[in-house]
């Protein structure tokens, strides 16, 4: 689906961050809409990382804005930008090897009751917790083998896939992803590129950070180039266009 006049999903406005005498982000501008993937591409020391983060709520923007839908937002934490239906999967995935995808998928936001009681005496509604995963792996076809296996026995591509799916799972309107395919075979990035598409499908605003330019010609709508703190340029990729989006990163 390719972006229109609509209202952004997401808007990043003259985004600053500043560590110390480092200019990490200097007037960033980004947007990316509901129903399209971004990928966000630059080399190492760009400000992706940093612009995602600032994003995620993991630092606070010293000067600009976020908007979400057209209303500007204060992303003051992790947690308040997950308030906002922003989740962000990084390359260390962020899980937990000793428990099953379910309690991965809950992990700081477990399903207890009675609401009534308090918090401590509660009880873990553990069946409607893997229902309600084994639903969200099945609506975006991830293949998980033995739904009560460890994360820690799966494989790399089921890993990610987890982690993908998780970040879909609780009523994410943006979905940021950090390198989703690296380290992957060619087998398992198939299923976790299907996966990113998916998630498009759904409608859902993906911003995707790839130094896998076949892969970004393949799945994303548009790319933005960032580099050393600035983005430099827009490009719709394609083999056509494969050589621009090269020279924007490197400078040439």
């Amino acid at each position: 689906m390719t972006a229109t006049a609509r209202v952004p999903a997401l808007r990043v406005v003259a985004a600053v961050k500043r560590f110390g005498l480092v200019v990490a982000l200097d007037g960033v501008d980004l947007e990316v809409h509901h129903g399209e993937i971004l990928a966000l591409l630059g080399d190492n020391g760009a400000g992706k990382s940093t612009l995602i983060k600032c994003i995620s709520g993991v630092h606070r923007l010293d000067s600009g804005h976020v908007e979400l839908d057209g209303t500007p937002v204060d992303l003051h934490s992790p947690a308040a930008a997950r308030a906002h239906g922003i989740e962000t999967v990084y390359q260390d995935l962020a899980l937990f090897d000793n428990l099953d995808p379910a309690a991965n998928f809950y992990a700081g936001r477990e399903s207890a009751g009675p609401r009534w009681l308090p918090r401590g005496l509660r009880v873990l509604r553990r069946r409607a917790m893997a229902e309600t995963t084994a639903d969200v792996l099945d609506r975006l076809q991830v293949q998980v083998h033995g739904g009560q296996s460890t994360v820690g026995l799966l494989s790399g591509g089921q890993r990610q896939a987890i982690a993908v799916a998780r970040a879909a799972a609780f009523d994410s309107r943006i979905v940021i992803l950090d390198e989703p395919t690296a380290a992957l075979g060619l087998r398992e990035s198939r299923r976790v590129l299907d996966l990113i598409i998916r998630l498009r499908d759904e409608g859902r605003a993906v911003i995707v950070i790839s130094h896998a330019m076949d892969h970004v010609i393949e799945i994303a709508d548009r790319a933005a180039v960032m580099r050393r703190g600035r983005k430099v340029g827009e490009e719709v990729p394609n083999p056509d266009t494969r050589q621009r989006i090269v020279s924007l990163i490197v400078g040439a």
